[in-house]
C-alpha cells in the first residue's frame, strides 16, 4: 500500500469513527460501537477483520490469549 493510499484509508477510518460517535453518542458498551463501526465500514466498502485472537504481553508478562 502506498503512503497516499494509507493516508486516504486512515482518514476514511477516522471519519467513520466520528460518524459512529456522532450518531450514537457516549456511554454505550464497546460492543455496540464495534457493531456500528463494522456497519459503517461495510457502508464505505472498507474491508475489516474483527476480534482476532492474540497473545498479550504486558510489562514482560504473558497474560494469555485474547
Amino acid at each position: 500500500m502506498t503512503k497516499e493510499k494509507y493516508n486516504e484509508l486512515s482518514k476514511e477510518i477516522v471519519d467513520a469513527c466520528f460518524h459512529v460517535h456522532r450518531e450514537l453518542g457516549p456511554g454505550l458498551l464497546g460492543s455496540v460501537y464495534e457493531y456500528a463501526l463494522l456497519t459503517e465500514f461495510n457502508l464505505r466498502s472498507i474491508k475489516e477483520i474483527n476480534q482476532l485472537e492474540t497473545i498479550l504481553y504486558y510489562k514482560g508478562f504473558n497474560t494469555g490469549k485474547y
